[in-house]
């Protein structure tokens, strides 16, 4: 206050000034938000990748616009300003090591947004650590909804530079593994029909084939014997999915549903075995 003196009226203007671009700046949300939402609807196309990015910045903008005006229309602040103006070597250098972080996110996001490695709806999987859907872009971070409904805070510049695995960056079809492993014993030939089988009754499974393949009578879903394993003959299909959600429903599904048939059908699912051998060791009477 010692700044603006008893000019109460300065104080009333820039809490003014506030207070609108605050109001302007949620009225902008709002609008730009009920506007990609419609369209979305009626479109069905419209990727609000750009849209969320675009509501975070307008807003951003917004504030920044408050400031200016304050700064400019208050004298004593036009002032200082000024000052701070003058000084503006050592200030910038501070505020540019502080800031650093924060406009490599800003940069960062827009890149994102630009280049589109992911969008806003993606399911995605960042390094090793984390998988979820990307629900929002901001100027700052990207917000990851994992499976447990939690979120994900990463900063854009993190996103940046991690290897990102992009389930639905073209199409959102997946070929899920059901792998399986059965005993040496069992009827490979039997239990690849059975695996066929339950892939093929299962709702979410789809046919993914070429005209061509189909004229060639290849399988909807293939089943493989893929190796040998110590104590295991390993089986693996390959069966496709619309999307990742039903992908991995309908994998824990027939993994549930195989094992009932085999237990019903005589196929034994592979555990680990074990040979040992005890070898007596001569007492000193056998040996006299």
């Amino acid at each position: 206050m010692k700044l603006l003196g008893n000019n109460w009226d300065y104080v009333i203007f820039a809490i003014i000034v506030l207070i609108i671009a605050v109001i302007v700046g949620r009225v902008l949300r709002y609008i730009i938000g009920e506007g990609v939402n419609g369209a979305s609807r009626k479109l069905k196309i419209v990727d609000q990748t750009q849209f969320n990015f675009l509501k975070n910045a307008v807003e951003f903008i917004v504030y920044i616009i408050a400031f200016i005006v304050i700064f400019d229309s208050i004298p004593q602040l036009k002032n200082y300003g000024t000052a701070l103006f003058a000084g503006a070597g050592v200030i910038a250098a501070i505020v540019g090591f502080a800031s650093q972080s924060a406009f490599s996110n800003i940069v960062s996001g827009i890149f994102i947004v630009m280049f589109k490695p992911f969008s806003v709806g993606d399911r995605v999987r960042i390094g090793q650590l984390y998988q979820g859907d990307v629900e929002d872009i901001t100027l700052r971070h990207t917000i990851i909804k994992d499976f447990e409904n939690r979120r994900i805070v990463i900063p854009n510049s993190v996103m940046n530079n991690e290897t990102i695995i992009n389930s639905t960056l073209t199409e959102e079809k997946v070929r899920m593994f059901i792998e399986i492993g059965i005993t040496y014993e069992s009827n490979v030939d039997h239990a690849v029909e059975i695996m066929r089988d339950e892939a093929l009754k299962h709702p979410e499974c789809i046919d993914n084939r070429t005209a061509e393949e189909r004229s060639n009578d290849k399988p909807q879903v293939e089943v493989l014997l893929i190796s040998f394993a110590d104590s295991a003959q390993q089986l693996r299909a390959y069966v496709w999915a619309k999307n990742p959600s039903s992908g991995f429903n309908m994998k824990c599904d027939l993994l549930k549903s195989i094992k009932h048939r085999f237990d019903i059908e005589g196929i034994e699912i592979a555990y680990p075995h074990r040979i040992v051998y005890l070898r007596e060791t001569p007492t000193a009477d056998k040996v006299l």
